[in-house]
């Protein structure tokens, strides 16, 4: 087993730093949402989802 690691430490902390990113978007993301932002960087006026992703007040 350790020398399994041993072989694939590379790999193995490439993965981890992939989850760490990934897990860092997920929860920016829920913390945008939380806050009513949009995910899109464009105007709503021009979106074929107007309306429908954002609650009405």
């Amino acid at each position: 087993m350790l020398t399994w690691i041993s072989e694939n430490i590379a790999t193995i902390i490439i993965c981890v730093i992939l989850l760490v990113v990934v897990a860092a978007i997920i929860s920016k993301m829920v913390r945008d949402k939380k806050k009513g932002k949009s995910s899109c960087g464009c105007g709503c006026a021009n979106c074929a989802m107007n309306g429908n992703c954002h609650s009405k007040k």
